[in-house]
């Protein structure tokens, strides 16, 4: 009987403590969010699209269904926007959204621009949903390296 209580007291003690933590139901049951950014595309900033289009921002699906991200958005601090249009990202799942032009597959998307989006040394991604629920936010500040996973 006195080792089933000290079980007992130990379990509790380390559960208020937060040692052992269970999922949220979200967590438990994946969610859409943002995964990575990288913001400092390699080499000199030149604006060709090759250099626009290693700036990225990376969304990953870990529900067990697929997810319609149409009229989905993705912003940075100074309100550039990213809409998704028809769109549908599969079950575990990660879609690429690229500054730079290109022509969109499952795997990537393109903001078709000529100029970069991410700053250098911080910024805050947002991802919304068509109807302007925030799913995520991403920050980050340093130069140090080039990109952030989320």
């Amino acid at each position: 009987m006195l080792r089933i209580r000290s079980i007992a007291a130990a379990t509790a003690a380390v559960a208020a403590m937060g040692i052992v933590s269970m999922p949220t139901p979200a967590q438990a049951a994946g969610s859409v969010h943002l995964y990575k950014i990288y913001y400092d595309s390699p080499g000199t900033d030149r604006r060709s699209n090759t250099s626009l289009n290693a700036e990225y921002v990376q969304i990953r699906n870990t529900t067990n269904a697929s997810v319609n991200l149409r009229g989905w958005t993705v912003t940075d601090a100074s309100n550039h926007r990213y809409t998704f249009g028809s769109y549908t990202l599969g079950r575990g799942k990660t879609v690429t959204v690229r500054t730079g032009r290109g022509t969109n597959t499952a795997a990537n998307v393109y903001q078709q621009r000529r100029a970069y989006v991410w700053n250098n040394d911080r910024d805050t991604a947002t991802l919304k949903k068509a109807n302007g629920t925030r799913v995520d936010t991403c920050s980050y500040n340093s130069t140090r390296v080039d990109y952030k996973v989320c």
